[in-house]
């Protein structure tokens, strides 16, 4: 992986980059880390920082790492590696080792961050804010009853902005 500056993100359509493509969010240690598949999150310009947001449930295994952590990264595939996305989304860390199963490498970051040998795209942040979402803040309750109302998969998400610090290539 080379080191590369924000204008990587720039060749970039962001939209598809996350919503179409997907990420695994990753946080941990060398020691110990989990990692999951997302679709919700942007990336922007916030407090003079260039930022990433994700929205991850707190009954995610991964939460509890993004938690206990200063970084976490958002690392981005091909479509080759779809399924190993599709897996790394219905699986969950505490019952078996993603990891394994999908045949992932881990790669330590200079900063500690996890990702995956495999990525072709990496950031990697610095936790900056979180806040839970709350029913009473949806201005659309159409929203509220699309997505989190009688629906499986738990509770309303946490929303966590993250500076970025470095961006990885393949």
């Amino acid at each position: 992986m080379k080191t590369s500056t924000i204008e990587a993100l720039s060749r970039e359509d962001i939209f598809a980059l996350i919503g179409k493509e997907w990420m695994l969010v990753t946080a941990g240690s060398s020691d110990s880390f989990n990692t999951m598949t997302a679709s919700w999150g942007g990336i922007g310009w916030l407090w003079n920082k260039p930022v990433a947001f994700v929205f991850i449930r707190p009954e995610r295994y991964t939460h509890e790492f993004i938690e206990a952590a200063d970084r976490l990264t958002l690392s981005f595939y091909g479509e080759e590696y779809r399924k190993v996305l599709q897996l790394c989304g219905s699986k969950s860390g505490r019952d078996e080792d993603k990891v394994a199963a999908t045949g992932l490498i881990p790669h330590i970051l200079s900063s500690g961050a996890v990702t995956f040998e495999q990525a072709r795209l990496t950031i990697d942040g610095r936790k900056l804010f979180k806040v839970p979402m709350t029913a009473d803040c949806f201005v659309d309750q159409e929203v509220l009853n699309r997505w989190y109302n009688n629906k499986p998969g738990g509770g309303l998400h946490d929303i966590y902005i993250v500076e970025i610090e470095q961006i990885y290539e393949r």
